[in-house]
């Protein structure tokens, strides 16, 4: 073989071995980066009248469980900024139903925040980072086990992002002894102290400034007030 055929093989040998992520090319990536967790994108429609059933709006978008799937997803959906009045996101880990009767969301909460000023609001831009904290678990430490999604809501006077949690901050009968989320192990002192740092690291990726403040209320309270009404459990 001459010396040019070596190198033309060789040169081709290097280019079918190389590396290429999301971030070189964004169609032709031959590498996945894998998340902590699956996870699920959903979308509430708009009701058409009075006569519709939640279960009829919500509908499930796509699962993955790479970076890569993540962009794939989020390059090819609608911005935030463009849906309809009283549309819906919701991306949470894969098998928890974003309703508060899911059996994993019923003896939680949810921090959130409303950006009344929609205008101003870079509502897309909040989102994003929003979607990338809880994916990429930058929200909580490891082993709190509190974050089960998050969500962002079109109204006419308002964007409201929220982060749910497995719980308010007590004990869930059947998480066992141990010190995890709803566990007879873990106080209710560490309770609140995971639960405050979550409502802090989320008011951090909401660039929101210390006067503003972002309430946490279980589902249960939300329930049984409005959801724009629930009396705060936590602030911050």
């Amino acid at each position: 073989m001459s010396e040019d055929e070596t190198q033309a093989t060789n040169g081709s040998t290097k280019s079918e071995d190389e590396v290429v992520t999301v971030f070189h090319d964004q169609q032709n990536f031959n590498v996945k980066h894998p998340l902590m967790n699956e996870w699920m994108l959903w979308f509430t429609k708009p009701p058409s009248g009075k006569g519709d059933n939640w279960n009829d709006l919500l509908k499930e978008v796509v699962t993955f469980d790479s970076v890569e799937e993540f962009w794939g997803v989020y390059n090819n959906i609608t911005p935030t900024s463009e849906l309809a009045l009283k549309s819906d996101y919701h991306l949470f880990k894969k098998g928890v139903r974003p309703e508060w009767e899911d059996p994993q969301n019923k003896h939680g909460g949810k921090w959130s925040y409303q950006f009344k000023d929609k205008r101003s609001a870079p509502i897309d831009e909040l989102w994003l980072h929003v979607m990338l904290a809880a994916i990429g678990e930058t929200l909580e430490n490891e082993n709190d086990g509190e974050v089960m999604g998050v969500v962002v809501n079109v109204r006419k006077g308002f964007y409201r992002i929220g982060l749910w949690t497995k719980t308010t901050g007590k004990v869930i009968p059947g998480s066992g002894d141990g010190d995890v989320a709803g566990g007879k192990g873990r106080s209710a002192e560490k309770s609140k102290e995971v639960l405050m740092g979550l409502g802090k690291k989320f008011k951090e990726v909401l660039k929101l400034k210390d006067a503003e403040v972002v309430e946490f209320s279980g589902h249960t309270e939300s329930a049984h007030s409005g959801s724009t009404r629930a009396k705060a459990k936590f602030t911050v």
